[in-house]
């Protein structure tokens, strides 16, 4: 017999990444939102230094994302893309290619980065195939890396803490060193200056394994999910001359990057770097849909469409692959980034994010500050015997002092909507040095 569950019992929902244990003692609800702002259900307003989950980058409950999702659900609530089509699907995909990095002129859709990360690994080593290089079936990520939750995801993902409960997951996967080095690049500014020869890692995987083995290799342009961590100067050419060097196609992760975290419309314009493959989500919808885009390249797409006319060229696909909702908060959204110039905003407020974020030097077990774009990290020291306690201390007191952020590790991450203003920027810090006087 099932038991009845009153329609607030918090019981009845197992909170992903979450310690349920300790959040239903003391959870932390919302009721609202409002550009800036969280509503909580004590009536608190509270200012999101995260983007949601790094993606509502224009800022909550916009009216043309509202609009468009509401006209469209009144209209063609549902329409599938397998063998059939919808008119939204084809206007979304139009205009996201239209911002992309030059070359990138077809998506495939998805519903979520991790769905994006698999869909572009299957690319991969389809492409490779088609090309006649069956060989090429290794795939190459990056320690610290996050690619999401799904197995090929979690295979080239490198945070211990998402792969150690699950066994072996994808086989004929291995991993690049990461380029966190405090030594040498503690409260740099941007992109540090040491680092760029770690990209010659690659080239011991390629004498490892051979680069007739290797399919893709794929990184984030930012790695954010585990802590904020910037490339260092030439590292991202480096490797990316690697690949092409071995017939690696490059596969950058943008599910945060993109959509004009860093001041451009894609990492990789900003990097300045022609990756082979780019998997988005999160910014495509403002977050208000789950959607995902995976944005290649024609030589990838071409690759699949020298079989009979009839014949299905990429056996994969979801159900909702540009569902017609999805495709309207899209348009909606891509909308109001164009409206209020949102995809090169950070560049104009990055230099004033960077001297706030900087002050915080020299606060109590704070051993490094990281900014690139409109993103900031601030690293604690571990307390002993405690890792992670200083950082999740913080981030509840944030939360009590009105301020959202994001806890990992030892690491708070700061990543606002990209509508935040100078002002809104003041308030962010001078909460968070209160909530960083702590001396434990």
């Amino acid at each position: 017999m099932n038991v009845q569950h009153k329609t607030n019992d918090l019981s009845a929902f197992w909170m992903p990444f979450t310690a349920n244990q300790q959040f239903k003692k003391n959870p932390r609800i919302f009721v609202g939102a409002d550009r800036m702002h969280y509503i909580t259900d004590d009536g608190r307003r509270v200012l999101d230094g995260t983007s949601g989950l790094w993606c509502v980058n224009a800022g909550h409950c916009r009216p043309k994302i509202v609009e468009a999702i509401q006209k469209q659900a009144a209209t063609l609530d549902f329409a599938g893309t397998f063998q059939m089509g919808h008119a939204k699907a084809f206007e979304c995909a139009s205009r996201l290619v239209n911002i992309a990095p030059k070359g990138f002129d077809h998506v495939f859709f998805t519903n979520s980065g991790s769905e994006s990360v698999e869909t572009a690994l299957k690319m991969a080593l389809a492409y490779h195939r088609a090309k006649g290089n069956a060989t090429k079936v290794r795939l190459i990520g990056r320690e610290r890396g996050y690619h999401g939750v799904n197995f090929g995801g979690m295979s080239v993902g490198g945070i211990s803490n998402n792969r150690k409960m699950f066994g072996a997951l994808v086989s004929g996967v291995d991993h690049l060193r990461h380029t966190h080095d405090l030594s040498r690049n503690a409260f740099t500014r941007g992109e540090p200056q040491h680092g760029a020869e770690l990209a010659d890692d690659l080239e011991r995987l390629v004498a490892l394994h051979d680069a007739s083995t290797i399919a893709a290799c794929i990184v984030e342009p930012v790695a954010c999910s585990t802590g904020v961590l910037i490339p260092p100067k030439g590292y991202l050419k480096r490797l990316a001359a690697i690949c092409a060097k071995h017939d690696i196609l490059l596969i950058f992760d943008e599910v945060i990057t993109a959509f004009g975290r860093l001041g451009t419309p894609f990492g990789a314009d900003y990097f300045d770097i022609s990756p082979d493959i780019i998997t988005t989500a999160k910014g495509v919808t403002n977050g208000v849909i789950p959607m995902g885009a995976v944005f290649v390249t024609s030589k990838i797409h071409d690759a699949f469409m020298t079989g009979p006319e009839s014949m299905i060229d990429f056996f994969h696909g979801y159900t909702y692959s540009g569902h017609p909702m999805a495709c309207a908060a899209s348009i909606g959204t891509l909308d109001t980034y164009q409206e209020e110039g949102l995809l090169t905003r950070a560049a104009d407020i990055a230099p004033y994010w960077e001297e706030q974020l900087h002050a915080l030097k020299g606060m109590p077990h704070v051993i490094d500050i990281r900014n690139i774009g409109l993103i900031g990290a601030i690293e604690f020291e571990p307390e002993p015997g405690a890792p992670g306690k200083r950082a999740y201390e913080r981030f509840v007191k944030a939360f009590e002092s009105n301020l959202l952020v994001r806890q990992t590790g030892d690491i708070i991450a700061i990543s606002p909507p990209l509508i935040i203003s100078k002002s809104e920027i003041d308030q962010l810090f001078e909460i968070l040095k209160k909530v960083l006087k702590p001396t434990n």
